[in-house]
């Protein structure tokens, strides 16, 4: 049941991140706080289709 998703940063838009998650018991899209290396900061980063 566990799928990778793919992480991006919701203030530029770069896919920095990837990850993996079970869509059984988390079904709708994961946000992470992670750093991002354009903006050389910690920032919210959503789950993308």
């Amino acid at each position: 049941m566990r799928v990778i998703v793919t992480l991006a940063c919701t203030e530029t838009g770069d896919r920095n991140y990837t990850t993996t998650k079970n869509k059984r018991t988390t079904p709708g899209r994961l946000e992470m706080k992670k750093y991002c290396p354009r903006l050389k900061r910690v920032t919210l980063h959503r789950e993308t289709r």
